[in-house]
């Protein structure tokens, strides 16, 4: 049986406030255990929580950059669960009325498909502490500096339909909020986590099968993992004629597997209900045009911006609209290089982060600045390198060797352009070469190639390869 993979997303987002949302406490990441926890996070008898109004805006904001619907009133809830990590005994959250309800996000995929991701809802809700279980030899610490910590949860509809469309949503939302500022989405630090619910069904069935939740997934690439072993595991499930247990799992990424965590709860078992000691939120249209008002050119404008202002392919302006720095590093490049927009997009996204990555470096550091990359392009633009040479140029460039015309005058590497010249070797080559000469002139007309790579070796690559394609076709044909 063919079967059709839906997956739905719970993106917990962290906000970046510089307290937490009931309390004054900290956030700042990596403090000593249990050094940024007060009183209020701790849910201590007689304290009261106060709600961060830098949350609300920075909630709303996002709310603004997925088209949602802004609620004018919202309530908080109690989340009613017993963990070790949860101080109070039930987490504060958003239910019935949440900040933002609806939404959507357009997702790119890698053959240049388009495809809009609805959202549910986005709600503020409070981070739970965390369990350590590293050097504790059978037994389990609490870090309650968590505890508190602003967060919004982005839940989607469950319009995906494979590993690749998740991730694409995953990094599209990512980009979205670091674009905001509402957030480092720092994965590493757990600043982005994502919940996956992973279901498969009959292909053409409309009905959704029995969901899995495989929770707390802290990467890109273990998203992708998780959730295609998760789809195999629930097929064979089915092949076999069992069925599939509703439940939360956990990802083992060292053994690239998912396991069976607990069952999976339903609403009514967290027992919501709103809570006592704190005031409903009540925001108006000033509020929230001020807010609008401050929204930052978002990654789908700058798309479509930079389609139709710098002529670039879907690929290329939606690699470049999702990263805020190479996005940013692209058009202080064109700046030196009005004319060369293509070439600056494909050089980026080639050469320069190759180079990027290879050194594990943030855009804004590396060495090769937009007025060395626009002048290197211009070089080759008007012929005094070619582009192979410019490779050359390039790694010099990032070693720090010299601005660009210093490197190519030092290194020799300025391209040969005089046709008298190019056309003594040329002759030389193919007087040397009289069987090539011959595979030529009877059809094998590939072997052109050949004369180029001697020429090319000859000239120690400074030939302009152009030319000296030209000058061979003339020759050999006479």
């Amino acid at each position: 049986m063919e079967f059709e993979t839906v997956i739905g997303l719970e993106v917990h987002v962290q906000l970046a406030t510089k307290s937490k949302l009931f309390s004054a406490a900290a956030t700042t990441f990596g403090a000593e255990p249990n050094t940024q926890a007060c009183a209020i996070d701790l849910g201590m008898p007689g304290v009261l929580p106060v709600t961060n109004k830098e949350a609300i805006r920075m909630a709303v904001k996002l709310g603004l950059g997925i088209d949602g619907e802004i609620n004018y009133e919202s309530v908080f809830a109690r989340k009613n669960y017993f963990y070790p990590d949860l101080p109070k005994g039930y987490q504060i959250s958003q239910y019935e009325l949440p900040i933002v309800k609806g939404g959507h996000l357009d997702i790119y995929l890698e053959d240049g498909t388009k495809k809009t991701i609805g959202i549910t809802r986005a709600h503020l809700e409070e981070d739970a502490g965390k369990s350590l279980h590293e050097d504790f030899h059978g037994m389990t610490g609490i870090d309650l500096n968590r505890a508190s910590t602003p967060l919004v949860e982005v839940v989607s509809e469950p319009d995906m339909r494979s590993a690749e469309e998740a991730v694409a949503y995953l990094k599209t939302l990512h980009t979205l909020v670091r674009h905001l500022e509402i957030s480092d989405a720092n994965m590493q630090e757990g600043s982005f986590r994502c919940d996956a619910n992973v279901s498969v069904r009959p292909r053409g069935e409309t009905k959704l099968g029995t969901r899995t939740e495989i929770k707390n997934i802290n990467s890109f690439r273990f998203v992708e993992k998780a959730i295609n072993y998760e789809v195999e595991r629930q097929i064979n499930v089915l092949n076999n004629g069992d069925k599939i247990t509703q439940e939360t799992r956990l990802y083992d990424s060292e053994k690239n597997e998912t396991r069976s965590m607990r069952s999976k709860e339903e609403a009514e078992d967290y027992r919501y209900f709103p809570d006592p000691d704190l005031l409903p939120i009540i925001i108006d249209d000033l509020f929230i045009d001020a807010i609008r008002d401050t929204l930052p050119e978002l990654p789908q404008q700058k798309f479509q911006r930079f389609q139709q202002e710098y002529k670039l392919p879907a690929y290329e302006a939606n690699t470049l609209a999702n990263n805020i720095e190479l996005a940013k590093y692209f058009e202080d490049t064109v700046r030196h290089a009005k004319n060369s927009a293509k070439s600056i997009a494909n050089w980026m996204l080639g050469e320069l982060t190759a180079h990027i990555n290879r050194d594990n470096l943030e855009t804004i550091a590396c060495p090769v600045k937009p007025q060395h990359l626009a002048m290197l392009i211009k070089r080759i633009e008007d012929n005094t390198i070619s582009g192979k040479i410019a490779k050359t140029v390039f790694e010099a460039l990032w070693n720090k060797e010299g601005e660009v015309d210093e490197i190519i005058a030092n290194k020799g590497l300025k391209q040969i352009t005089d046709n008298t010249e190019i056309e003594k070797i040329i002759d030389t080559i193919i007087k040397n070469n009289p069987k090539q000469v011959e595979q030529f002139k009877t059809g094998n007309e590939k072997i052109i190639g050949y004369f180029i790579g001697q020429v090319m070796q000859t000239t120690q690559g400074k030939a302009n390869p152009k030319q000296v394609n030209d000058i061979l076709q003339t020759k050999l044909k006479d």
